[in-house]
């Protein structure tokens, strides 16, 4: 086995490789993610969690060295064409592949080759071909069979009723040595389906990290800012995905533990993606095409506070302009001052605040954040911090988020 180190080569794309670096080793699969890492300071090491106190039962996020009480000021800058960057950290993969068992995969060549080439081709009612179904269940040998068939036939990536090329069934089924067998044979790594989604969007909606592990592996150029027909990156959509989850964990108290402890495995896998799609080269300040969000405007809406306090570490000395960035107008503070029955809105404003938020812009409607605040008791505390402004660089950052 040996170390695979992938870096960006431009803002948008990024490439890894080649190809033969990857073994074939009977060893656990994707072993040892992150081990002897080099160059790796510039991004949090995790996603961090809150105080103890503040912390519901239900939720354990990425360990964190150190509570937000002792975290020093952040230094790096963030990724924008507007500003000049510092390069991404590389990202040491080690990757063990199994090998295909070799009296299996000689079965499955002589039942795909005594198959007529209208039944290896047969669409059934849901347009899915023998090899869709073969990457749907993880037979690998036979779909690797089936693939080297249709391979040679021209029709590697035909497509289901919803657009899938057995490549994507492949990854949403989170099957990661038939996805890189199938990009091994040739399959389409830009094929999307029917809602625009690439290989990348799913794995990332889905939080199926080893599939993205597994493209990295197999040293294939991707296109981390690659939009849906809804304007959403793939970062986009892991947050959005890791935002319903979170709620979910965060307020679902009716959750049954067996319910918990699934939601929580699926909340770590999403945030294991955020991090690599990040450590990648994707953009933290690339905006939506339908609203103009970023990543901080989508967590805020949500009340997502750990993931919000992750991108405003990862922007660093940038974060006002970060966090000032507008959607349709609005700034993640003016989103914040706007919401309704959140527990942490003052967390979330005060966190802002922290990190350069800007009271005093104007939206389209020419409101400024405190102007959306909504009546009461609570509101009241919410509108004196807004007139209080930024919090200060000398006060704790734990009393920014508590």
């Amino acid at each position: 086995m040996q170390d695979m180190c992938m870096q960006p080569v431009c803002s948008s794309y990024a490439v890894v490789g080649p190809p033969s670096v990857v073994s074939y080793a009977p060893q656990p699969l994707l072993s040892n993610f992150g081990v002897n890492c080099q160059s790796r300071t510039t991004t949090p090491s995790g996603i961090p969690q809150l105080d103890p106190a503040d912390q519901q039962p239900a939720l354990s996020y990425f360990s964190w060295s150190q509570t937000l009480s002792t975290l020093p000021t952040p230094v790096t800058p963030c990724q924008t064409n507007s500003l000049q960057s510092l390069p991404p950290p590389f990202v040491p993969l080690p990757i063990s592949v199994p090998e295909p068992g070799l009296l299996e995969l000689e079965d499955a060549r002589r039942t795909i080759a005594g198959m007529a080439i209208e039944k290896l081709l047969q669409q059934d009612e849901d347009n899915d071909t023998i090899l869709h179904i073969y990457a749907a269940k993880g037979m690998r040998e036979h779909a690797y069979a089936a693939a080297e068939r249709m391979r040679e036939l021209r029709r590697l990536d035909t497509k289901e009723h919803k657009g899938k090329t057995p490549l994507l069934v492949a990854v949403v089924a989170n099957q990661p040595l038939i996805v890189r067998d199938l990009i091994m044979l040739g399959a389409d790594l830009n094929a999307v389906e029917d809602k625009g989604q690439t290989f990348l969007h799913l794995a990332a909606n889905y939080g199926h990290l080893s599939i993205i592990q597994m493209v990295i592996a197999a040293g294939a150029l991707v296109n981390l800012e690659a939009r849906d027909f809804e304007g959403l990156t793939p970062l986009h959509c892991a947050v959005i995905s890791h935002n319903s989850v979170f709620r979910e964990l965060y307020y679902d108290h009716t959750l049954l533990p067996q319910s918990q402890d699934e939601l929580q495995y699926k909340a770590e896998q999403l945030q294991s993606c955020i991090r690599l799609l990040i450590e990648m080269g994707a953009l933290i300040t690339s905006q939506d095409v339908k609203s103009n969000k970023t990543v901080a405007h989508l967590t805020v809406q949500e009340g997502n506070l750990l993931l919000l306090d992750y991108f405003l570490k990862l922007s660093g000395t940038r974060s006002p302009e970060f966090v000032n960035m507008k959607a349709h107008g609005n700034t993640a503070l003016h989103m914040a001052a706007g919401l309704q029955n959140e527990r942490n809105q003052e967390r979330i404003i005060k966190l802002l605040l922290y990190h350069g938020a800007d009271p005093s812009i104007r939206n389209l409607e020419n409101d400024q954040p405190i102007h959306l605040v909504q009546p009461g008791e609570e509101g009241d505390r919410t509108r004196y911090l807004l007139k209080k402004g930024r919090v200060g660089s000398g006060t704790n950052l734990r009393s920014a988020t508590l």
